[in-house]
């Protein structure tokens, strides 16, 4: 790896052995998410009790967010990163134990870990760009920044649908274990990479933070945060459980089928994630993000009255989910982009630790809801809750000062 970097620039160098840690550690989250929903539910686990294995997960990456930024700050971001790619190899090796061991409690300790890991790599890898990309001048640079963590944003999910996809077929390939320990072992390569090539002040404030610090000062972050909050709960309530569970049972989807669908999905969001500022404008205004939201916020509303009606209902579902995914993309590089060029240089991984705990909260009252509110109430009730959510995230947005 060392050698293929040597003729370019050192921040050229450490952005891509970055992104090159960002997508390998993407690749496992995702086909671990989707072998988890698809293992479980295969062992007639109901959609509650599928959404609690994911609570750990959830309730830790809240935690580790908020740590996560006072860590990077203080140890520097490689030290966060190469940790956190540990810890998912320990997470990965825990779930290749005998299946009777797999229960509940205990899967839920393995994603806790997962969660932890997935936190600490995203919080560095996403903090790390406002201290890589070349500066320039206003305008130049600000777009240049959108464009890099676009890029980066796009990128990695695009993978995580991959991943989405690879959990399926690794399920029905190699099954359950057989898939984890082969991740395991890719994981464990790319951290032993990692190691060797990371720079080791990367990301190191010059002030050392105090803990008391970690909640953030600034009106602009909180409110974009409490506007993220809202924006993924508003996606993971229908996306996390409720809708792979609903295309198994009322389509009868199989393994393949779920998988591709979810990854296909996936791979289009991050892809649009990736041209963004073509949608946006190259230095979009914080408050741009309730105009987006705004947009977005339509579409839950229309498939849940589809649903209501049973107007076309699998075609209702595909295609609405995929202008969802367009809009959601949008909205969602946008506030990765806000984020990181609001957040101060000194410390930013503290700025973005904060937002990105909020990102994790949001995706924990989805996730636990995506669960309770499917079974109880249905998809279609889910949808409505979406709808709010995002509404509710525009108003907040509209808060923002059109500064920078």
């Amino acid at each position: 790896m060392i050698k293929t970097l040597a003729g370019i620039s050192p921040q050229i160098k450490q952005y891509l052995i970055i992104t090159g840690n960002y997508w390998a550690f993407t690749l496992t989250d995702g086909a671990l998410r989707m072998l988890v929903v698809l293992y479980f539910h295969q062992l007639g686990y109901s959609p509650v009790n599928i959404a609690m294995l994911f609570l750990f997960y959830e309730v830790f990456g809240v935690i580790t967010n908020l740590l996560g930024g006072w860590l990077g700050a203080r140890l520097g971001l490689n030290k966060t990163m190469n940790i956190g790619l540990a810890m998912q190899i320990i997470a990965l090796m825990m779930l290749t134990v005998p299946a009777d061991m797999l229960t509940v409690v205990y899967v839920m300790l393995a994603q806790a870990l997962s969660g932890i890991a997935k936190d600490l790599n995203k919080m560095s890898a996403k903090s790390a760009i406002k201290l890589l990309v070349p500066k320039g001048n206003g305008d130049s640079n600000n777009n240049r920044l959108y464009q890099w963590v676009a890029i980066l944003t796009g990128s990695k999910n695009a993978l995580k649908g991959i991943g989405f996809f690879l959990g399926g077929v690794l399920l029905t390939t190699f099954g359950f274990k057989g898939a984890i320990q082969l991740m395991a072992v890719m994981l464990l390569t790319v951290w032993i990479g990692s190691l060797l090539s990371l720079k080791a002040e990367l990301g190191k404030a010059k002030n050392k933070p105090k803990f008391t610090e970690i909640f953030s000062k600034s009106s602009s972050i909180n409110l974009l945060s409490a506007a993220r909050l809202f924006l993924f709960g508003a996606r993971d309530v229908w996306f996390v459980v409720a809708l792979p569970v609903f295309l198994a049972t009322t389509f009868n989807w199989d393994h393949w089928w779920v998988g591709g669908f979810m990854a296909s999905w996936v791979i289009g969001y991050g892809m649009v994630q990736s041209i963004a500022p073509r949608f946006t404008g190259s230095t979009p205004s914080p408050r741009s993000a309730a105009v987006w939201a705004g947009y977005l916020a339509v579409v839950p509303a229309l498939i849940a009255i589809a649903l209501h009606y049973q107007f076309y209902v699998q075609f209702s579902i595909i295609v609405g989910l995929l202008i969802f995914g367009g809009l959601f993309a949008i909205n969602s590089s946008l506030h990765s982009y806000l984020i990181v060029n609001l957040a101060s240089n000194d410390g930013v991984s503290m700025d973005v630790g904060f937002y990105y705990m909020a990102n994790a909260m949001g995706r924990l009252i989805g996730t636990v809801l995506s669960g309770w509110v499917f079974q109880v109430y249905g998809l279609e009730m889910c949808l409505w809750i979406s709808a709010l959510f995002i509404v509710t995230s525009a108003l907040i947005a509209l808060k923002l000062k059109d500064t920078y």
